[in-house]
């Protein structure tokens, strides 16, 4: 187990910038996810660590080694490939036992490790079948034994669940966790998808363009988002652009930008207000979830008028989209009576806690959509 520290990485393919002035360190031990769209970066980085990329500037170091320029082989990671990367005319265990076989281990050797591995991923029955016969979960597993047998410092999974149908990947997720901590070894994570990201990392980077934009713990990505791409990126929210009317120790107000009637009062805090608020253009962001739907109009602070445009029932949840000075805002709230009898074109009241607003930069220019 090692830790790992990119320290002013940047990697250029040509003149296209593909990851720009990353630093960043991940803790021995740890689950550490990197978060963004397509061609964001998070799977450059990812081969820079593992040495398939060098990086144009900066160094990589696992724990005090610098291996920036280390081949792969030599820097004893654990690879697991979004397309799995097996063997089809092998057996699971030949497949699992090659990287023993390349550093020429001894035969008894390989063989109790192999043993040991498929245990712990639970195919030992399957150790003399081709991997061809197995089903998509099944060689998912073989991938991670093949990756863990080895004994690596670090282990590194790219969009390893893509391939999976929907129950598939949250099995996968709960397995992989569960090595994870058995095998108490540093875990960096590549992934498109929220949800993975949010259910099983300790800390997450979330990149975007090359950037990361942000670091911090599922929790604080979610409620604490740098920037209105991260607070829009990590689940559904509603942003929209505001300036700046009042601020103080006591009291936030803003105002949103093309509604200067419509004002919002806020408690400052650091749960808030994201950093870097003073000169750039602002939105104000606020998950479906916080939003508190009324009947009738109150007199609390921070209430809104709007029509309801559609109603979606899921069950246990209602998803309502209400339009509100032409934008239309999403609100998620628990399945009730008043919720299951709203109708298209009522007029709601919608309340936004002001514990529930932040504050933050705005880096994509978008808002709401227009209705």
């Amino acid at each position: 187990m090692s830790s790992v520290v990119l320290e002013n990485i940047n990697k250029y393919f040509g003149t296209f910038h593909a990851v720009k002035n990353l630093e960043l360190e991940i803790k021995e031990g740890e689950f550490f996810t990197f978060l963004g769209p397509s061609g964001c970066g998070k799977t450059t980085t990812l081969r820079m660590i593992a040495g398939f990329y060098y990086p144009s500037t900066g160094s990589v170091k696992f724990g005090d080694r610098d291996v920036t320029k280390v081949v792969p082989e030599k820097r004893n990671t654990g690879m697991v490939f979004q397309n799995y990367a097996l063997f089809p005319h092998m057996t699971v265990f030949e497949n699992v036992a090659f990287g023993l076989k390349v550093r020429k281990m001894a035969s008894s050797h390989i063989k109790q490790k192999v043993k040991a591995t498929l245990k712990k991923v639970r195919l030992d029955p399957y150790s003399d079948r081709q991997v061809s016969q197995l089903s998509g979960g099944q060689q998912q597993r073989v991938a991670l034994a093949r990756a863990l047998v080895i004994e690596p410092d670090i282990l590194l999974l790219d969009e390893p669940l893509s391939n999976l149908d929907a129950r598939l990947r949250d099995d996968m997720r709960t397995e992989i966790l569960r090595l994870q901590k058995e095998y108490n070894i540093t875990t960096i994570y590549v992934t498109h998808d929220q949800t993975e990201a949010l259910s099983m990392s300790d800390r997450i980077a979330v990149f975007n363009f090359g950037e990361c934009q942000q670091i911090g713990t599922p929790k604080e990505i979610y409620n604490q988002p740098a920037n209105d791409f991260v607070a829009s990126f990590i689940g559904e929210t509603n942003l929209i652009p505001v300036v700046m009317k009042e601020r103080n120790d006591q009291i936030i107000q803003v105002c949103w930008e093309e509604q200067e009637h419509c004002s919002f009062v806020i408690e400052p805090s650091e749960m808030t207000v994201a950093a870097n608020t003073q000169s750039s253009p602002l939105s104000l962001s606020i998950r479906p979830e916080s939003i508190e739907v009324y009947g009738e109009k109150t007199e609390e602070e921070n209430l809104l008028e709007g029509n309801v445009e559609l109603v979606q029932f899921t069950g246990a949840a209602m998803h309502l989209f209400v339009k509100v000075h032409s934008r239309i805002i999403q609100v998620l709230t628990l399945n009730n009576r008043y919720m299951i009898e709203l109708k298209p074109d009522e007029t709601v009241y919608l309340k936004f806690p002001s514990h529930s607003l932040r504050i933050v930069p705005r880096l994509t220019g978008g808002g709401l959509r227009e209705k």
